[in-house]
């Protein structure tokens, strides 16, 4: 053992950097949950704070409704923007395995991937414009063609709330997350296509039981690996498309933890919220894993 570790030293020694950063920003910050549970005060010392136990759990529970609108949107959002993001992604890489022309699939891999490098801001003011009810073009188009008789409001309405921010995700991630399945397909021996061309098979039964098949067990990591993240959300979209018609639809658990913790300087309740949301994270990714595990034989642990 010490044999090995001293043959790979250098190894080791370019590990270490890595292994810092990770132990200081993901597991150091760890320590910080006990405030969940004690009285904690800014300006007192942090083992001089009355311990309170699972007070805060228990009055996020019982003392409010918010954890059912809360737990509702923050899964119903991002279940379906996984599940939307993912499906997408893969049609659209298995559609563009199908031109020939190369360079017009480049193109339209290019134009795809271009929405993931505009900052969530600027897609807000691209919204507002084409979207607002009174002045947005979108509207105002649609109004002067007769179509319909006033703007419609996309952005303030909780009844288009959920659908018109899976789908404006869709839009930036689309071209991002179709790269791992070009990827994928991309890594499939082409003997396996010149075979079933020999046997006859058109391009889509090439597709059907050639690329799809071998593209399934990465959609099926790629979904583990996401639905550890499914009570995540993006911060600065959900912070800037929820307003106070549309809150009750949009609120989410990272938007509450956010208004308690800086806003309300609720630093214990805060807490309690992010430790319940990271707890039922991993009991998520186990259920996950284990009934990928089961149903196809494929898992990452």
């Amino acid at each position: 053992m010490i044999t090995k570790i001293v043959k790979q030293r250098y190894l080791f020694a370019m590990l270490l950097p890595a292994v810092l950063i990770v132990f200081t920003f993901s597991y150091v910050p760890i320590f910080g949950w006990i405030i969940a549970f004690v009285n904690y005060r800014p300006g007192v010392p942090l083992f001089s704070s009355e311990w309170v136990g699972l007070k805060q759990f228990v009055a996020f529970f019982t003392e409010t409704k918010d954890f059912v609108y809360l737990l509702r949107n923050t899964l119903s959002i991002n279940i379906g923007a996984l599940i939307a993001n993912l499906g997408t992604a893969f049609v659209f890489a298995l559609l563009l395995n199908e031109i020939r022309l190369k360079f017009f699939g480049r193109l339209i891999q290019t134009v795809t991937f271009f929405p993931f490098f505009i900052s969530w801001i600027i897609i807000y003011s691209l919204s507002s414009s084409l979207f607002a009810t009174s002045s947005g073009a979108i509207n105002e188009t649609l109004v002067q063609w007769g179509w319909i008789k006033e703007g419609i409001n996309v952005l303030g309405d909780p009844k288009y709330a959920w659908a018109f921010i899976i789908l404006i995700g869709v839009w930036k991630f689309l071209g991002y997350n179709s790269v791992i399945f070009i990827s994928s397909i991309a890594s499939i021996p082409s003997e396996f296509y010149e075979a079933a061309q020999i046997d006859g098979a058109n391009r889509f039964q090439r597709m059907w039981y050639i690329t799809i098949p071998n593209l399934i067990p990465t959609l099926i990591v790629l979904l583990i690996l996401n639905s550890g993240w499914i009570l995540n959300s993006n911060f600065e979209q959900f912070y800037l498309f929820t307003n106070t018609t549309n809150w009750e639809k949009m609120e989410v658990l990272d938007i509450y933890i956010y208004r308690y913790g800086l806003q309300l300087l609720n630093y214990p309740y805060a807490t309690a919220v992010g430790i319940m949301k990271t707890v039922i994270s991993l009991v998520i990714i186990v259920l996950v894993n284990a009934t990928a595990k089961k149903t196809t034989g494929k898992a990452i642990f």
